[in-house]
């Protein structure tokens, strides 16, 4: 391993370089003095390239890019990105608030080539923490250049963990695992071509994914006689949940609300709340709606080679003793069963969200919940035990512990500012107190304590927490992976 000249600790480092640690580094660029660095094993900035589909566009509203919805003024804006690229007006004739996701992409890409802490081709390996002789202490991270193998370390007072998600397979798949004809809408793109001379092809879950794969298929095979299947365990193509007021569960104010909650109340919310943050969007299910109905102009419904199918399980797959693959299926309602034989499988089944290896070495100081997840508080950082003094944060593991605007880019920013105000112990951004018209909790009850003024906190060389720190408890560690979407 190099040995060059020690350098000063960089007070924040992050891993990995998703849309939310990409934003941590935009709103910490120009704050004074802040040393920072954004590590990431990948060549170059790809925002889900597998789901790049034409025409496909962002969930989110535009200023719900990098910065916006914290600094407005800051250059990493969306709008300032169309200045430099001199499509203002053309953005502004479009009169569109959801932009093209090719073009989001290409927004965080310009963002992370132009921003110095971002490195790129950078694999942070191994992260250890090392106490200092008179108490505190550094993280020593080692990184390793993914194309030359040339091994260095750095130094860091706190961490940002921003590894994103991993696709999921879901159990009742685990026999088609690497088959030719069977992958996960994360490498759609990449994989399409696969699916040529597939004269069945069945499409498994009903969020945004299941529902653009989908339609591209649909279109792609317009009149070509290809049998297309869309399969789902939910009961009812239900839309995502979009109202004005239905939207302010993606706030501040539900964040801290649903933080507030027991442990066993939060866990039983977020897979009641799936139509707000895994479900499809109302425009897309219009578009295939549409689709159909053109298709179809002169004939039965049924000419088409088309099959939508809610409320029905996958509960076994396997390739098929002849060719092909089959699927033992159950009927929700019914509880009927029937196999289902088809060429090719693209599995829309979502993410979620996986714990580093180079996390291991810290493995034991942190303290796990009883599932093996994060304990997170409201300034995202993790709970560790006492030895532990530096600052270790998450973005996007925490949807246990903060709901369901975790994974959502519209609270992204604010995320990130709440991090950054916590790793320098003051007010480097300032935050709305509220942010939403609905009160969660019921009248009467305690409010939900924000975040406490810079101001009247003590200072301390290390990040503080929001409200009140959380105190690691000394009960056995559980080694287990972290669950998460």
């Amino acid at each position: 391993m190099d040995t060059p000249a020690p350098q000063p600790p960089y007070d924040l480092l992050g891993v990995g370089i998703g849309p939310f640690n990409l934003s941590l580094a935009a709103l910490a660029d120009p704050v004074p003095g802040l040393r920072t660095l954004f590590c990431d094993q990948r060549p170059e900035f790809r925002w889900h390239p597998g789901m790049l589909v034409d025409g496909a566009r962002m969930q989110v509203p535009f200023l719900a890019d990098l910065v916006s919805l914290v600094d407005p003024t800051n250059p990493w804006s969306f709008l300032n990105y169309l200045r430099e690229q001199d499509r203002l007006f053309p953005f502004y004739f479009a009169e569109r608030f959801q932009l093209p996701r090719r073009e989001y992409d290409h927004y965080c890409r310009w963002a992370a080539e132009r921003l110095d802490s971002c490195r790129f081709g950078t694999e942070v390996t191994a992260l250890h923490w090392v106490a200092g002789s008179g108490g505190g202490g550094l993280f020593r991270a080692e990184l390793t250049d993914t194309a030359t193998g040339r091994r260095t370390e750095v130094q860091a007072r706190n961490l940002a963990l921003g590894v994103g998600t991993r696709p999921v397979l879901p159990e009742a798949f685990t026999a088609l695992d690497g088959h030719p004809h069977a992958f996960h809408s994360a490498d759609y793109l990449d994989r399409r071509d696969d699916l040529a001379g597939a004269r069945d092809i069945t499409v498994i879950g009903s969020g945004q994914s299941g529902a653009e794969v989908f339609l591209d298929l649909l279109r792609r095979h317009a009149g070509d006689g290809v049998r297309l299947r869309w399969l789902t365990r939910t009961r009812a193509l239900a839309p995502m949940e979009y109202s004005k007021l239905g939207l302010e569960h993606f706030t501040p104010d539900y964040t801290r609300y649903f933080h507030s909650l027991p442990e066993p109340v939060r866990d039983a919310l977020v897979s009641a709340q799936w139509q707000l943050h895994k479900a499809a969007s109302a425009e897309t299910l219009a578009e295939i709606h549409d689709h159909l109905y053109e298709r179809t102009i002169g004939a039965p419904i049924d000419t088409a080679p088309v099959e939508i199918t809610p409320g029905t399980a996958v509960t076994e797959a396997r390739p098929g003793p002849c060719g092909g693959l089959e699927l033992r299926c159950r009927h929700a309602d019914s509880g009927a069963e029937h196999l289902l034989r088809t060429d090719a499988v693209v599995l829309a089944t979502g993410y979620r969200a996986a714990r580093p290896a180079a996390l291991e070495p810290l493995a034991r100081l942190i303290d796990w919940d009883r599932d093996g997840r994060y304990r997170v508080d409201l300034d995202h950082r993790v709970a560790t035990r006492p030895e532990l003094t530096g600052g270790l944060y998450v973005q996007n593991a925490e949807l246990h512990t903060h709901g369901v605007g975790t994974p959502d880019l519209g609270l992204g920013a604010h995320r990130a500012a709440v991090i950054l105000n916590a790793v320098t112990g003051r007010t480097v951004h300032r935050l709305p107190t509220r942010t939403a018209w609905t009160g969660f909790a019921p009248p009467g009850a305690a409010p939900v304590v924000g975040r406490t003024p810079a101001a009247e906190r003590p200072p301390t060389e290390h990040a503080p927490t929001e409200s009140t720190p959380v105190v690691p408890r000394p009960q056995e560690l559980t080694r287990a992976a972290t669950a998460g979407r």
